[in-house]
C-alpha cells in the first residue's frame, strides 16, 4: 500500500505554475493565522513505512525534478545566487565570525564603501501591494538565478521516505559512520544552489509539500513521520557509503517561506530535541490574538522561543531573517522575529549595509548562538533573495560548528 505522503500529485505545467504562488502569504493567511495548539493527530495503528529508495512525488516541484519544463514560467522558489563581484556581506555572518569579501576585509569593518545610505525604517513599514518591483543591484532577479553546479555532491536522490537528498560523491562520513544533515522545507532546488557553494560534506534533504504552511504542518503532525524520515536518511547513507551503522551525528532544520509549518510540529516532538541548528529564511509567521493591537498568538511561537533560548545560551544555533513585507491579517516575519528577540530580553540594533542579491539590512541582533538579520524589501524578489543567505550561513556558522567530515568528488 502506498504511504499517504507518497500519493501522486499532478505534475507538468501545473506544478510550476503552482510554485508561482510560493509567496502565498501575500494574498491568503497561513495556517499560523489559525489556532494551531491542538494536539497532533495520532499515527495510524499500523502505518505503512515506505522502503528506502522508493520513488515519490511529495509535491509538484519534486514530481518534475530539478529541471524546468520548456516554456513554463520560472517559479519563485528558484534561489538567488551570489553575484560575482558583489559586496562582501555579513547577512549570514554573526558576531564572532566575520564574513570576508574581496581582499579579506572583515564584513563589519571593511565594507563601509559598499554601504548604502543610512536606513532607519521601521521593519514592516512598507506594503508589497503598494510598491512596484524595483531594479535589483547587479540586474539579477533573485527568483531566477544561475545554477553553480553540484560541487562535491551527486544529484538529487529520492531515497528518503519524503523528499529528495544530496550526498557527497565520496566522504562526508566519520570512520564510525557518523554524518551531518540539514533538512530544508520549501524551495529545495533553490536552497540547493546556495548550499553546494559552501557546504563541506553535510547531507541536504529537500522537501516541498505545497504552497501554504498548512500542508507542511499537517504532513508532520504525527511524530512517526519525522522519525521515519530520519531512519530512511540513515539507511540511504549506509547504502551509499557501505557503513552498516551510519547514523545522524548533527541535525539541522531549515525553511523558507511556508516551510516553517513543518518545523513548528517537529520541534514539539521528542525527535525535535535532536535538532542542533535552526535556520528560518523570511519564514516565520503567526496569527493574531488581537489584530487591532497586533497581539500575537504566542502558543504558535512557543517551540521557536524555546529553541531561541537554547541558542542564546550557547547550546544550539539559530538564524532568523525577515523582510519588510506586510501580509494581510496575520503577523509578518519582522513582527515574529522581533517578538522572539524580546523574549530573550534583547533589542535589535540598527544596521545600514548592502547584502546579497539587493537586500538592504536595517537591523541585527546577536547573542551567542542566536542571530537575527532584518531587511527592507516588500516584493517577491526580496522574498526570494533571503535564500541567498544560506551560503554564508553554512560557511560562517554551521561548518565551523559541526566540523563535518569533508566530502569530495
Amino acid at each position: 500500500m502506498r504511504h499517504p505522503l507518497q500519493a501522486r500529485r499532478p505534475s507538468g505545467r501545473w506544478a510550476l505554475l503552482s510554485l508561482l504562488a510560493a509567496t502565498w502569504w501575500l494574498a491568503a493567511p497561513p495556517a499560523a493565522a489559525q489556532d494551531s495548539t491542538a494536539p497532533p493527530a495520532p499515527p495510524p495503528a499500523a502505518p505503512a513505512v515506505p522502503p528506502a529508495g522508493a520513488p515519490q512525488a511529495d509535491s509538484p516541484a519534486q514530481a518534475e525534478g530539478p529541471q524546468q519544463v520548456a516554456g513554463a514560467p520560472q517559479p519563485p522558489a528558484e534561489a538567488p545566487q551570489q553575484v560575482a563581484g558583489a559586496p562582501a556581506t555579513d547577512g549570514a555572518a554573526g558576531a564572532g565570525a566575520p564574513a570576508t569579501g574581496a581582499g579579506g576585509a572583515a564584513a563589519d569593518t571593511g565594507d563601509r564603501a559598499e554601504r548604502g545610505p543610512a536606513r532607519r525604517d521601521r521593519p514592516g513599514a512598507t506594503s508589497s501591494r503598494a510598491t512596484p518591483s524595483k531594479k535589483r543591484r547587479g540586474d539579477i532577479n533573485p527568483c531566477m538565478t544561475p545554477d553553480p553546479g553540484w560541487g562535491v555532491y551527486d544529484p538529487w536522490s529520492r531515497a528518503p521516505s519524503i523528499g529528495q537528498m544530496i550526498m557527497p560523491h565520496r566522504g562526508g562520513v566519520t570512520k564510525r559512520g557518523g554524518f551531518d544533515v540539514i533538512i530544508h522545507f520549501h524551495g529545495h532546488e533553490a536552497l540547493r544552489k546556495e548550499f553546494v557553494k559552501t557546504a563541506e560534506g553535510a547531507v541536504l534533504v529537500g522537501i516541498d509539500l505545497g504552497i501554504g504552511s498548512g500542508s507542511y504542518s499537517s504532513a508532520f503532525s504525527a511524530p512517526y513521520v519525522f522519525e521515519n524520515l530520519l531512519d530512511s536518511i540513515e539507511r540511504a547513507v549506509a547504502k551509499k557509503t557501505g557503513k552498516k551503522k551510519a547514523y545522524i551525528r548533527k541535525l539541522g532544520l531549515s525553511s523558507w517561506s511556508a516551510g516553517y509549518g513543518a518545523i513548528e510540529q517537529i520541534l514539539r516532538q521528542p525527535a525535535g530535541k535532536r535538532v542542533d541548528a535552526l535556520v528560518l529564511l523570511d519564514s516565520l509567521h503567526a496569527g493574531y490574538a488581537d489584530e487591532q493591537q497586533h497581539k500575537l498568538k504566542v502558543a504558535q511561537l512557543e517551540p521557536f522561543i524555546a529553541f531561541a533560548r537554547r541558542a542564546a545560551a550557547g547550546e544550539a544555533f539559530m538564524f532568523m531573517s525577515h523582510s519588510s513585507i506586510l501580509p494581510p491579517g496575520y503577523a509578518s516575519t519582522a513582527e515574529t522575529a522581533n517578538f522572539i528577540v524580546q523574549q530573550l530580553r534583547g533589542k535589535p540594533r540598527g544596521s545600514s549595509r548592502r547584502d546579497v542579491l539587493g537586500l538592504d539590512m536595517i537591523q541585527r541582533y546577536d547573542r551567542s548562538g542566536f542571530h537575527l538579520r532584518g531587511y527592507t524589501g516588500d516584493d517577491k524578489p526580496d522574498h526570494c533573495a533571503h535564500l541567498g543567505l544560506m551560503a554564508d550561513i553554512m560557511r560562517v556558522h554551521i561548518n565551523p560548528r559541526w566540523k563535518t567530515p569533508k566530502g569530495r568528488r
